[in-house]
This record gives structure tokens, C-alpha cells and sequence, in this order.
């Protein structure tokens, strides 16, 4: 099992994960997490976004939905 690591976009920290299933595959999910000096902070939790016969690929994929949640919504 990879060690999730956060890493920063565009004002979020972005922290894709996994979790394996009982078929061997892996479910990809995603926390995003923001300090907005106006706002106060946010968090936001996404789970089951898809699923992959690895974890690398479920990795992957958590961060490549991370990135384009953030540029639509900002």
C-alpha cells in the first residue's frame, strides 16, 4: 500500500488515497483542504470517484480529479 502525500494546488492541499476492496480492486478517493483568510477553512472529502484493478491507477486518477474539481470550482 502507497503512503498517501499531499501536495499543494492552486491554494488546496490535495491528498488523493485509496482503499482496496475485497475483488482486489481499489476504490480512489480524495480530500481537499483549504485556509481561506475570508471564509475560514474548508474541507472536502470525496470517496469512490472510480475503480481500479491498482492502486496506482486509483492514485492517479484522485489527482488528475483533484486537479480539475479545483479548476472549475476554484
Amino acid at each position: 500500500m502507497q503512503i498517501p502525500v499531499t501536495r499543494q494546488y492552486r491554494g488546496y492541499a490535495v491528498r488523493p488515497s485509496t482503499h482496496s476492496l475485497p475483488d482486489g480492486c481499489f476504490s480512489s478517493n480524495v480530500t481537499l483542504a483549504r485556509s481561506d483568510t475570508l471564509a475560514g477553512p474548508a474541507l472536502y472529502e470525496f470517496y469512490s470517484l472510480g475503480y481500479f484493478s491498482s492502486e496506482e491507477d486509483a492514485l492517479g486518477y484522485s489527482d488528475r480529479w483533484a486537479r480539475d474539481w479545483i479548476d472549475t470550482r476554484g
